[in-house]
């Protein structure tokens, strides 16, 4: 059989490229490395609810405030106005996101991939079978890479694909109480102290019965068990059963190329699309495979290969300008806990609160209050430059 496009990777950017092509009547299959399940604190924006159609029964929270806590110890807590962010536990959603890709009628197979060939007949992606261990082989005629941060297809297929940054993230899914001591169901806590992360943060994301504790760091000789043990201990959440415990990289930057100007295009965690600062990566990684499936279509219809390119085009089109601001404020902030507490200090400012997470639940950048901009832009100088104390506000 020949397909038109085969995905390899089974995550929310694969099972979204898979999804998009089937819908359109592509022959489409993905091959998905069933077991694994990502770190993740889980968060999706209400944009990517409305965009990608996520039922109720999915979100095993919604969160309603956002709190900041600096290295001291202050704690800034932010109100989400008019809306909430929903909470997705990724062993469920993945699973979820895979098999409406198959209900559209993409064809499902679970192992590892190998490597990419080919000769006369195309192009054939290879694959190490689940349940028998064999090597099998689909003959298509693109593939997208969506296997990850340290992407197999981006490093054989795609310059600048083996060299891309990344955190190492930890996380551990523990049985969560209700609202008790520091610990609230409805609130998500984002923790900039450097004791926990030197150079990123930490977190404890509430998931309804369950909650993700972790953190992530570039610095190799970071505990990640131990930072997220501490984290848990100041939470007041030492003492909760432990459900699982998972670990992985998370890029930092987009590749420059997400094509290999032949057949192959990249999407998600191994095209780099996770967010910087934040580290968001759920509502990117989907945004990354439509974008995917939507230059495959483009290449497939035309029989140009140079469509493969619209897929970073139309991705950095729409999120180039968040990327660069949220990176810019990572390498302002991130440096040091007497950089973190000052980021901490600006949370308290209103216009800060309103315009980031407008920001956040729409994806782009709000326009509409220029004086709100240029009172937070001289903040951000006044900080950066120390003519204000850390805790100034």
């Amino acid at each position: 059989m020949m397909y038109d496009v085969v995905v390899v990777g089974g995550g929310p950017s694969g099972a979204t490229a898979a999804e998009d092509l089937a819908r359109e009547g592509r022959n489409v299959a993905f091959i998905d490395r069933e077991g694994r399940i990502k770190p993740c604190g889980g968060a999706i924006p209400p944009r990517a609810i409305r965009d990608f159609d996520i039922p109720e029964d999915q979100l095993v929270a919604k969160i309603t405030t956002a709190r900041m806590i600096s290295p001291t110890g202050r704690r800034v807590d932010i109100p989400i106005e008019n809306g909430f962010v929903g909470m997705v536990d990724r062993e469920h959603f993945d699973a979820f996101l895979r098999d409406r890709a198959e209900a559209a009628g993409a064809d499902r197979y679970r192992g590892t991939f190998t490597k990419i060939e080919r000769d006369a007949e195309g192009t054939h992606v290879l694959f190490r079978d689940k349940e028998s261990g064999e090597t099998r082989r689909l003959t298509t005629r693109l593939v997208i890479g969506a296997d990850g941060a340290r992407s197999n297809v981006a490093r054989q297929e795609v310059a600048g694909g083996d060299r891309i940054p990344y955190v190492i993230a930890y996380h551990e899914i523990i049985e969560a109480p209700g609202k008790v001591g520091e610990y609230d169901p409805e609130r998500c806590d984002v923790v900039y102290d450097g004791a926990i992360s030197p150079d990123f943060y930490g977190w404890v994301f509430p998931h309804g019965k369950s909650a993700s504790v972790g953190m992530g760091s570039m610095v190799k000789e970071v505990d990640v068990k131990k930072a997220t043990a501490d984290l848990r201990v100041a939470s007041g959440l030492a003492d909760c059963p432990t459900i699982r415990k998972e670990g992985a990289p998370i890029p930092l930057k987009p590749l420059d190329r997400w094509d290999n100007g032949r057949d192959v295009v990249l999407a998600g965690d191994a095209a780099g699309v996770v967010a910087p600062s934040s580290g968001e990566g759920i509502f990117y990684a989907m945004i990354g495979g439509r974008v995917a499936a939507a230059a495959a279509a483009a290449t497939l219809e035309t029989g140009q290969v140079a469509k493969l390119k619209l897929a970073r085009h139309l991705f950095m089109r729409e999120h180039k300008s968040v990327f660069k601001i949220l990176g810019a404020m990572q390498d302002a902030y991130y440096k040091s806990d007497a950089r973190r507490e000052r980021f901490v200090s600006l949370c308290h400012d209103i216009d800060v609160q309103r315009l980031t997470f407008e920001a956040y639940m729409n994806k782009e950048l709000v326009k509409a209050r220029p004086l709100a901009h240029l009172k937070i832009g001289l903040k951000n100088l006044a900080h950066l430059s120390g003519l204000v104390r850390e805790t100034y506000v």
